[in-house]
């Protein structure tokens, strides 16, 4: 009787610990999924409460761990990558266009999760919080992928902090030292390439010597090489959008950004993302309805919203400022989609006819002005998805990225594989000797 006592209190307190660890590394929905138990469970065990199944649940968290550290790997794969502040998903989708297997994925916000894990089904679940991620549980991988935030050093959001007093860039705790984990996973993992996504103004934030500290860190102290350059989006997809990009490679190789292929501005424009609304799609609820797949009438802006931005931009110009919505055709090309576009639209407003009031893009709409398919699932709210569209990557940008850098990252995997006849004999004189 003392033996089953004490092997339940020890299958209680394993089964407590390895749940704790796993809420910490992936939080309750994605746990409740992957244990299929219900958040109530979870709550009871981690209290201390009783479970019938408490040694199946301590064995699975165990086989869950595993799968973090430990993924299969497809024999097809060309390569391995991981996924860091993977957002939706979007840079992954380049480096999968090019034979790459995602062995690790990291995102905090449990909304960008819900719409990642709709849309890849993976052996390994989404970790939330990566400054808490130990590096041993990082598997190893040839290619680090990580799109770090860009609040902090992004005009918009320094205006906002400098106005509030708050700090940014590397000051901001919160989100500019997660590049420090960026440099903590390379230093550990040493993968044969990177590719960090920011936006532009991370050139010129503090004077340049933000972008300093990284180049410094990325070479000198982790000794990559380095090549970086601000790519537009405008022609790639009807948005101007420019963002940093910096590509790193372990070893020597003779990447060059010549080798990038740029469509000319211009090349497409909105009329290739709206929705036609004349029946030549199928209506896609909540965003377009009937048999024509018109543009659900909750996207076009009401009255008060549309006189109160037309007196906003007039203020503004009166005081020779820029600031104030943007109206555009079918024949345009938009502004920058952001985050907070599902305020109140502004910057993207598309033109309904003379006396109309405008109408904000559908999120599907944001999809494709970002360059994703429509077979991308977008299971959460518009609100949600909004802000998930205008935190994206522009995916054909990735894609051409990844295009120029695969033959270069192919070529160091070959490398590592080869031994020369010389390491050969080294080895075999070395297992003679043991």
């Amino acid at each position: 009787m003392l033996y089953l006592i004490v092997l339940y209190l020890i299958l209680r307190v394993d089964a407590m610990h390895k749940l704790s660890e796993l809420y910490a590394l992936i939080g309750e929905d994605q746990l409740a999924e992957w244990l299929n138990i219900t958040k109530n469970s979870i709550e009871s065990v981690l209290k201390g409460g009783s479970h019938p199944e408490k040694e199946r649940l301590s064995t699975r968290c165990d086989q869950i761990l595993h799968s973090i550290s430990n993924p299969p790997i497809a024999k097809s794969a060309a390569f391995t990558f991981i996924d860091l502040f993977a957002g939706i998903g979007g840079i992954r989708r380049g480096f999968e266009s090019i034979g790459g297997q995602c062995v690790f994925t990291s995102e905090w916000n449990k909304y960008a999760q819900k719409t990642y894990s709709a849309n890849y089904r993976d052996h390994h679940p989404v970790i939330g919080d990566i400054t808490q991620v130990d590096a041993n549980l990082i598997p190893d991988h040839d290619v680090l992928l990580a799109g770090f935030p860009c609040q902090p050093f992004s005009l918009a959001g320094v205006s906002k902090k400098n106005s509030l007093g708050r700090a940014h860039g590397f000051d901001c705790n919160t989100q500019g030292t997660l590049f420090f984990d960026v440099e903590r996973i390379i230093s550990a993992k040493s993968p044969k390439a990177f590719l960090l996504e920011n936006v532009k103004n991370l050139f010129s934030h503090d004077k340049g010597r933000t972008f300093k500290v990284i180049t410094h860190t990325l070479e000198k102290k982790l000794g990559y090489k380095i090549f970086y350059k601000v790519i537009d989006a405008n022609g790639f997809v009807p948005q101007h959008r420019q963002r940093v990009f910096i590509v790193g490679f372990r070893d020597h190789v003779p990447f060059n950004w010549e080798d990038f292929d740029h469509p000319g501005k211009g090349t497409v424009t909105l009329k290739d993302i709206l929705h036609p609304e004349d029946g030549s799609e199928r209506p896609e609820p909540p965003f377009t309805e009937g048999r024509k797949a018109k543009v659900r009438k909750d996207f076009i802006l009401s009255t008060k919203l549309w006189s109160y931005l037309k007196d906003y931009k007039r203020k503004h110009e009166e005081k020779g400022n820029g600031f104030g919505f943007s109206v555009v055709t079918g024949d345009d090309t938009s502004r920058t989609l952001s985050a907070r576009y599902h305020k109140d639209g502004s910057e993207i407003l598309i033109c309904r006819g003379k006396d109309e009031n405008p109408r904000r893009l559908t999120p599907r709409e944001c999809a494709r002005l970002m360059g994703y398919p429509d077979s991308l699932k977008i299971p959460v709210s518009n609100t949600q998805a909004y802000r998930q569209f205008g935190n994206s990557v522009v995916v054909p940008v990735i894609e051409e990225i990844a295009r120029i850098m695969r033959p270069h990252i192919m070529q160091l995997i070959e490398n590592q594989c080869q031994i020369v006849p010389e390491q050969q004999d080294v080895a075999a004189g070395l297992l003679v000797k043991a």
